[in-house]
């Protein structure tokens, strides 16, 4: 199918926004709990989704077996990935995130041709990914310089890869014919409950206090990068299939390390309160054993009588003062 300027013009935003998703989830773990974050932002993104359904009064299907297939791409698509993604996000950067995740095309073309008959498997397809990939690699890796992370963590990213391309695989192999805004809203929608009975179970979100900026990354990651992306992403993967859908993956990586400078001025705000209150809890602490000091100096040992005995203080204003035994 040729491609229009409609599709190249959902193609770049969506590589925005998946691409952006990286820096506000780094945002968001700083005050939210792994669960607890997804859930927030499947949920916001769900009612975006439904909002725009009911809009454009999209008819829903019939078949019990469709709300099956979205029922597994909810947990290969949406759950997994992004609670491996969240959770590795609390030790590694987010642009070394970007870049472990644009392995996606690279497992596309291997799933792809084992389960969708007109996707096979090309040497030049394989080739011109490869080449891809390492060019992203090539292109980030002086941004990467000195870029902290795990060994789970970096497991638990190319899984996420893994999880995404199984994902893209399935919606292509089962859901075909549907209007991209079915598979968008059910999948979503199937994530965001079964999350926030996990965190409900496992965190405590009634307890969260969060700062502005965590609210901010919530709504982003909500409404864009829950919400309209999933929109674009099944638009793509109606017209051009898993394998080109999934080189979105490529673009990740390039809007991850052109965010960084984002990234630093939302974490200077975080350093100086923790700057400030170290320096509040230290003066506190001074105080303290100060007081302490002078309680104790305050009184002397009184060796005669074998008693305490207040100790005698004398003013630094009675210069003339001669002490008296």
């Amino acid at each position: 199918m040729r491609s229009t300027r409609v599709d190249w013009l959902i193609f770049v935003a969506l590589g925005f926004m998946w691409g952006s998703s990286y820096l506000f989830i780094k945002i968001g773990v700083q005050d939210f709990g792994t669960f607890t974050l997804v859930a927030l932002r499947l949920a916001i993104g769900a009612a975006l989704l439904w909002t725009v359904l009911r809009i454009a009064r999209t008819r829903l299907p019939r078949t019990p077996r469709v709300y099956g297939h979205l029922l597994v791409m909810a947990l290969v698509n949406i759950t997994i990935p992004f609670l491996l993604i969240t959770w590795a996000e609390k030790s590694v950067e987010s642009a070394l995130a970007a870049v472990l995740t644009s392995l996606v095309p690279l497992f596309v073309v291997v799933l792809a041709p084992l389960f969708i008959h007109d996707e096979p498997l090309r040497v030049n397809g394989i080739v011109g990914l490869v080449v891809g990939f390492v060019g992203v690699v090539v292109l980030t890796s002086r941004e990467l310089t000195g870029t902290g992370s795990d060994i789970l963590s970096d497991i638990a990213l190319v899984g996420s890869s893994i999880s995404y391309a199984a994902g893209a695989v399935y919606s292509r192999r089962n859901v075909r014919g549907l209007d991209p805004m079915i598979p968008a809203t059910f999948q979503v929608t199937f994530a965001a409950v079964i999350t926030v009975v996990i965190a409900l179970l496992l965190e405590h979100p009634w307890d969260v206090h969060p700062q502005p900026q965590g609210i901010l990354a919530i709504i982003w990651l909500g409404l864009l990068g829950s919400g309209l992306a999933y929109l674009g992403f099944f638009h793509l993967l109606g017209r051009w299939g898993a394998t080109r859908t999934a080189l979105v993956a490529y673009v990740l990586p390039v809007v991850g390390i052109a965010e960084q400078p984002l990234r630093a001025s939302c974490a200077a705000p975080q350093r100086a309160q923790r700057r400030r209150d170290s320096r509040g809890a230290g003066i506190a602490l001074t105080r303290s054993f100060g007081k302490r000091t002078r309680r104790s100096a305050a009184c002397t040992w009184n060796s005669a009588s074998g008693s305490v005995r207040p100790a005698k203080v004398y003013s630094p204003r009675l210069r003339n003062e001669t002490p008296s035994g």
